[in-house]
């Protein structure tokens, strides 16, 4: 129940954040209030560390394999993508599309066992769903 609960509030967290960074790409432009979205969260994390344990910066070094150390680079991506997608579609279509690619996304990785995913068997009732999902964003964004 609990992991469900954090999976809800990531979302509303990330609608909000989306607006809020629209917002502030309108007064600053891109790069700028990109900039500050990932210096921020720097800060953030730096107390989170100082007040909730201090694991080793140096284990970072030993992370296998090494790609996986770009997560930072694709947060940078998604904040400008949710950016732009919000200020020409507006928050609700563009949520809408984002969750459905990140569904879509997520499944080919679960049944490719990409990244060190543990593989999962393609199951059509999934596919189905994605499949509704599309079909639904494709209506909402039929005028």
């Amino acid at each position: 129940m609990i992991g469900f609960l954090i999976a809800v509030l990531s979302g509303a967290l990330m609608s909000v954040q989306g607006v809020f960074n629209t917002q502030v790409t309108k007064t600053t432009g891109m790069w700028v209030s990109n900039g500050w979205v990932q210096f921020s969260a720097l800060m953030l994390c730096i107390v989170a560390w100082f007040l909730a344990g201090r694991d080793s910066i140096g284990t970072i070094a030993k992370v296998e394999p090494k790609y996986v150390l770009l997560g930072g680079v694709i947060g940078a991506g998604i904040t400008w993508t949710v950016i732009k997608s919000m200020e020409q579609l507006g928050p609700a279509k563009a949520a809408l599309f984002i969750v459905v690619s990140q569904l879509i996304m997520a499944y080919v990785i679960q049944v490719m066992g990409w990244f060190g995913v543990e593989k999962e068997p393609f199951e059509w009732r999934r596919a189905i769903g994605m499949g509704i999902a599309l079909i639904g964003v494709a209506i909402f964004q039929w005028k």
